[in-house]
């Protein structure tokens, strides 16, 4: 459940409920019926986990058991799309999106390939 999830997340980063709730702007109690499953977030607080744990969303809500949507191909060093040339000058939410775009590129590809290979 997402509770368990976002215990586990903060425990790894050796953090507080208190320390979390303060750098996401929420109440301590708040953030502790959360991780009870007292509470469920509203989408804009779930992004804030997300985010804020370095993970997707669909693993916070038990969807995927891959912390990260991150292809691996994005994970290497070697290929790092900050460099390309005005990457740099877009904003932090066109960065974002030009990152959601190339995973979605690769996703659609994944597939293609495997429509392939069941021909």
């Amino acid at each position: 459940m997402l509770g368990d999830k976002l215990k586990e997340l903060r425990q790894k980063m050796k953090l507080t409920q208190e320390e979390v709730a303060k750098i996401l702007n929420i109440s301590r109690g708040t953030y502790a019926h959360y991780e009870i499953n007292k509470r469920q977030p509203d989408f804009t607080t779930l992004q804030k986990f997300a985010d804020f744990f370095n993970v997707s969303t669909d693993y916070l809500l038990g969807r995927t058991s891959e912390a990260s949507s991150v292809p691996e191909i994005l994970k290497d060093p070697s290929i790092n799309i900050a460099f390309y040339e005005g990457y740099q000058d877009l904003s932090p939410r066109e960065q974002e999106l030009v990152k959601e775009q190339v995973r979605n590129t690769i996703e659609m590809l994944k597939k293609l390939k495997q429509e392939q290979k069941e021909e």
